[in-house]
């Protein structure tokens, strides 16, 4: 990471070379994302584990043992987790004919509307309808090799992401001497603060998200079971869920809780209900909770954050939403300590709020 002597090269060549450095990067995450998220996951993995095979290490534990010991305790919680998600899902499927036959009855009175209103026949409607749902099934062949796609990938997930795990907490003092000799040049105590920020980083920001969705999910269920909502540790448990996906995961939350209210509840004020249920909540998560347990070392700015986790959607389905934020992260603490690269690291950054804290005035 050693400084480069390019102040005398016309700023609009460096501007194009770190964009041009960007697209690759991009390119190649979107062709490799089969290789490359898994391991994305196991490094954070492999950091939130860290601190306990450090810890069972200390207690004279052998590191094979102590590292295959996390890893199983970690498996064992996540399946404990899919296997509640699932029971959630299977009662919620019970009911799933009324829920039809609700859902056709609020389509009939929405046609009745629209009719009233635009003067659009409900024969013209049907029409519609009967038009899209042809284009479905005509689009089911393609729907099914998705699924099938997902599928396998998620199946590639469960074998691969332990085993890299284990491997990288393993060789985890051989990655290291190979990145700070990589930088054998002056770099190397930059190198050391990059990968010891980085790792505080990732557990910080996992142990965070995993505490903040145990707290939106007792909150969501508290507020729900209070109103009487159907499916209220289910609709709960699906807000918790896609909170982890920052902002956007939020707004599905709300249009999917609010719509499954409108068609299981028989009084429509439910689905008002369920809306600021979740705002409230949602105002907790960002003012308290965020601050609080994730703390001020995972710094991005709204639309840095907006536009990371779009572009990881794009390049990597709901991993890369999921992924965006502690990368960002990471790119950022890089960028820090590249000097040519500090006006990238303060883009990212949250400097406007920083300086209304401080009671300077923002640059303009």
């Amino acid at each position: 990471m050693s400084e480069l002597k390019i102040t005398d090269t016309p700023f609009y060549q460096k501007l194009s070379y770190n964009l041009i450095t960007l697209a690759l990067l991009g390119a190649l995450l979107y062709l490799g994302q089969g290789i490359l998220v898994p391991l994305f996951f196991s490094i954070l993995l492999a950091t939130l584990l860290l601190p306990v095979t450090n810890r069972l290490q200390q207690w004279r534990v052998p590191k094979v043992i102590s590292i295959i010991v996390s890893i199983i305790v970690t498996l064992a919680v996540v399946a404990g987790i899919l296997y509640f998600l699932s029971s959630q899902v299977s009662n919620f499927l019970e009911d799933i004919d009324t829920i039809k036959k609700r859902l056709v009855d609020l389509l009939h009175k929405a046609q009745e509307w629209i009719n009233a209103t635009f003067n659009i026949s409900e024969r013209k409607q049907q029409e519609y309808i009967k038009e899209t749902t042809n284009n479905l099934k005509d689009s089911g062949a393609g729907i099914v090799g998705q699924t099938v796609l997902t599928i396998t990938e998620s199946l590639a997930y469960v074998v691969f992401i332990p085993v890299y795990t284990f491997l990288m907490l393993f060789y985890k003092d051989l990655i290291k001497r190979f990145l700070i000799n990589v930088f054998k040049n002056g770099s190397e105590e930059k190198v050391r603060t990059v990968l010891e920020e980085s790792r505080t980083i990732g557990q910080q920001y996992v142990l965070g998200l995993l505490t903040d969705m145990v707290i939106v999910f007792a909150l969501n269920t508290v507020g729900f079971l209070i109103l009487g909502i159907k499916y209220a540790v289910f609709l709960a448990l699906v807000g918790a869920l896609m909170n982890l996906i920052p902002y956007i995961g939020m707004l599905i939350a709300n249009v999917f809780c609010m719509l499954i209210t409108m068609v299981s509840s028989e009084n429509l004020s439910d689905v008002l209900w369920v809306a600021i249920i979740l705002a409230v909540v949602q105002i907790i998560d960002n003012n308290l909770l965020i601050p609080m347990i994730v703390g001020n070392k995972v710094r991005i700015n709204a639309l840095v954050t907006i536009v990371g986790v779009v572009v990881g959607g794009a390049l990597c389905g709901i991993a890369g939403m999921f992924l965006a934020i502690p990368g960002i992260a990471v790119m950022k603490v890089v960028f820090d300590h590249v000097d040519s690269l500090k006006p990238w690291g303060m883009l990212l950054g949250d400097e406007v709020s920083d300086k209304k804290k401080k009671g300077k005035k923002p640059i303009r």
